[in-house]
């Protein structure tokens, strides 16, 4: 049994078409009402907070998604989360680098997942500005105390799951949507970005190519919380792994049924690489920028996304690995402190955005 694919073709054909039952209940709910409507996109806009989430239980007061928004699962094990935070702190700087070489081009593979994006064309043409909401998300879920009693990561997942709900109201009713690529973010898609864009499996494989020395405690304990995450953003229980073998074989599984060359997948990936060319301050050229996501993405899922450029030289790699293999011998330190330096110094790098928000 052990060595069976949980994940057959049946079981996820099944997943794209579902969406998000309740959230997508909420949404028809909220938006039958333009007072309701123009309160939720307020609360929507507002700063996160304990008293905030409380705030919308009020105008919602059925609906369990609000109501359950912080009911952690009951397989959830604060030491575990508490510990794949504290890994996330230590590697916060290289994780979010991944988050843009690896995480995202990963899932724009996923040619029919990739239209939702496309279609909405806020990844396009808002390219910063959604690029700075996603690390802003990882960020707050991945501080120390996010998920303690003062912290926001209840109601910073909530306002994704409520955001792919609307998304998908609206991508249904545009009339441009092909049943044939599934319900807009489906279970299928939302496992897959649940592996890569939301950090876990992925991007574990994308620091040990860079040379960090992860260990299995701590792989575990960073899939661990975000598994927790996966669950309050909606995704079925049955598509969250339970360790890593299983989390392998979900990942092969959509890369067998979805990963495939798309015009989309193409220029989503132009929009993101001329996005973070625009924003390197690094000696790296692009060249270089450009040979680092084909080494980290393997030249067939490169070569999908029309990533064009010679390979990194080898001692730019061997130095970069090195560098990166002794900084995962160094003493931990304060996690908190290294998380709340980390984050002020994302922020004060981008203070037009952090004005904006």
């Amino acid at each position: 049994m052990s060595g069976q694919n949980l994940y057959t073709n049946d079981f996820l054909d099944l997943k794209r078409l579902s969406g998000d039952p309740n959230a997508d209940a909420f949404i028809i709910h909220a938006f039958a009402d333009e007072l309701k409507k123009r309160q939720l996109q307020e609360w929507m806009a507002g700063k996160s907070g304990p008293e905030h989430l409380d705030s919308l239980k009020g105008v919602f007061p059925d609906f369990e998604i609000v109501n359950k928004a912080s009911d952690l699962p009951s397989w959830a094990e604060p030491r575990l989360m508490k510990k794949g935070a504290g890994f996330y702190a230590r590697h916060s700087t290289s994780i979010m680098s991944l988050l843009g070489l690896l995480s995202l081009p990963y899932c724009y593979t996923a040619a029919n997942g990739a239209m939702v994006l496309y279609l909405s064309e806020l990844i396009r043409k808002q390219t910063t500005k959604r690029l700075y909401d996603t690390a802003v998300f990882v960020w707050e879920v991945m501080g120390p105390n996010a998920f303690g009693k003062n912290g926001n990561a209840y109601e910073e997942i909530l306002k994704v799951r409520i955001m792919h709900a609307a998304v998908r109201h609206y991508t249904l009713a545009n009339g441009h949507w092909d049943q044939s690529w599934g319900v807009p973010i489906n279970q299928e898609d939302m496992a897959g970005t649940n592996l890569s864009f939301s950090l876990s499996l992925i991007v574990i494989c994308g620091l040990r190519l860079l040379g960090f020395s992860v260990s299995q405690d701590d792989q575990a304990a960073f899939m661990h919380i975000w598994a927790v995450v996966g669950y309050l953003t909606g995704l079925d229980e049955d598509l969250i792994p339970e360790n890593s073998r299983m989390a392998q074989q979900l990942d092969n599984s959509i890369k067998k049924r979805q990963f495939k060359t798309s015009t989309q997948g193409r220029e989503l990936t132009s929009s993101l690489t001329a996005h973070i060319m625009s924003v390197n301050k690094s000696k790296a050229t692009a060249e270089d920028i450009l040979g680092l996501m084909r080494y980290l993405l393997g030249q067939e899922i490169a070569d999908m996304l029309a990533i064009n450029a010679p390979d990194l030289p080898r001692y730019k790699l061997t130095l970069i690995k090195t560098m990166n293999l002794l900084k995962s011998f160094k003493p931990e330190g304060d996690s908190k402190k290294v998380y709340h330096a980390a984050y002020a110094t994302f922020k004060a790098q981008n203070p037009e955005l952090v004005k904006r928000n």
